[in-house]
């Protein structure tokens, strides 16, 4: 059983910043990738930060719409992936989703970011 919990979204004005936050739960290990998708109306959902779990080190492979804005951190003892979002731009609007793949891919329900111009 795998559940995630996304929080830290809301309304913010162009140009600002905002940290999102998930926390997971059930089995999951340090090779598991953790990362964020979005969902943007009108278009498919976007992979925002691909994590790719404990090979050698954690990284993430951001989306080239969010490269040098974005950035995600992965904390294994909490189970938690954070996404710090910079220079926010109204097309950033959507809702923010943490998954995790274990096999399958699990997803949480998601947390809404508004960016007004």
């Amino acid at each position: 059983q795998v559940q995630l919990v996304e929080s830290g979204g809301g309304s913010v004005q162009a140009g600002g910043s905002m940290t999102l936050s998930c926390v997971a739960s059930g089995r999951i290990f340090s090779t598991n990738p953790l990362g964020w998708y979005r969902q943007v109306p009108g278009k498919q959902r976007e992979l925002v930060a691909g994590g790719n779990g404990d090979n050698g080190g954690i990284r993430f492979e951001y989306g080239e719409s969010v490269k040098g804005r974005f950035t995600s951190s992965r904390s294994n003892a909490k189970n938690r992936v954070d996404l710090h979002m910079n220079s926010l731009r109204p097309e950033d609007s959507g809702i923010y989703y943490c998954y995790v793949h274990r096999g399958m891919e699990y997803w949480g329900q998601g947390t809404q970011v508004t960016v007004s111009s």
